[in-house]
């Protein structure tokens, strides 16, 4: 194992990521209040 495994692993973590990120609820759509 070397880079070139490292960064495959690394580009499917960092995906997974901003997905994760993109389809993130924001405050008001988790109907969470303001207190």
């Amino acid at each position: 194992l070397g880079e070139g495994s490292g960064a495959c692993l690394a580009v499917n973590i960092v995906r997974s990521a901003l997905e994760c990120h993109a389809r993130m609820a924001s405050f008001a759509e988790a109907g969470v209040s303001e207190k």
